[in-house]
């Protein structure tokens, strides 16, 4: 999606990221070209030498028996993005760029805007249960998409003219009832989730232009499909990106946004 973009000339004067989408709007934001994008691109298809989610499943059961919370430390995370990132500093990104997370103690959500990006984007993405959650200052941080999963209003509220979504879940999915105990909780956040991004929708004020482009996935998973668990299989992350990649493009040409 951000190579279709890059290459139409689409270059965000804003960048807003959630969960796994701070990564990737952190990486546009320190460099937002080609080469950059090229950059995210080769990061993500070598993440399983990256360390990020490294260890057998022995390990990773004996790390949740010690910690009796996360599976993962989030050390080499924090190493590839301070590998990845020219800069140390949200402030002093090539464009502005903003993350949330989940304040466990406020039970609300948090925008980083300033300070130091390693510890915001880690927090954004710490996703419970696989990384621990994020001590900053006297709060703990989880996730973002908890409670901001695709952040349109924090846009809109920014006085946005013109967004585009980049999305990774499935949307385009219809939710159907759970069949077992261990999708009931997948079910309802799918519902929580999509409930806030079409009332999000909804608000848009007019003269606002929303875009969600395109995953490319003629027959997206199941939100209950367990194959999503397998969250360190980078097998199809190139594909999936090739296809990203042009279904994206040709939703841009459609609608004639950006030059070639």
């Amino acid at each position: 999606m951000l190579r279709a973009l890059i290459e139409r000339g689409i270059v965000p004067d804003l960048v807003l990221g959630t969960s796994v989408g701070a990564i990737n709007g952190v990486a546009v934001a320190a460099d937002p070209t080609a080469a950059g994008v090229a950059r995210l691109t080769e990061a993500w298809c070598d993440i399983d030498r990256s360390g990020v989610f490294d260890g057998s499943v022995m390990r990773r059961l004996a790390t949740l028996a010690r910690t009796r919370t996360h599976v993962h430390g989030n050390a080499s995370l924090c190493a590839m993005l301070t590998e990845l990132l020219p800069v140390r500093l949200i402030e002093e990104l090539a464009v502005p760029f903003q993350c949330v997370a989940a304040s466990i103690e406020r039970a609300g959500e948090h925008w980083f805007c300033e300070g130091p990006i390693v510890q915001a984007v880690v927090a954004s993405a710490s996703v419970p249960g696989l990384l621990p959650p994020v001590r900053i200052g006297d709060e703990h941080f989880i996730d973002g998409g908890i409670v901001n999963s695709i952040p349109l209003s924090r846009a809109i509220a920014l006085q946005a003219e013109q967004v585009f979504v980049l999305h990774v879940g499935r949307l385009d999915r219809p939710l159907e009832p759970p069949h077992s105990p261990w999708e009931v909780g997948l079910v309802a956040f799918e519902v929580a989730r999509r409930h806030r991004f079409v009332s999000d929708l909804a608000s848009i004020p007019g003269g606002v232009e929303v875009h969600v482009l395109e995953t490319g996935q003629t027959d997206p998973p199941r939100y209950t499909d367990r194959s999503q668990f397998r969250y360190s299989d980078t097998t199809n992350v190139r594909d999936r990106i090739a296809r990203a990649h042009e279904a994206s493009a040709r939703y841009l040409d459609e609608h004639g946004l950006g030059t070639r």
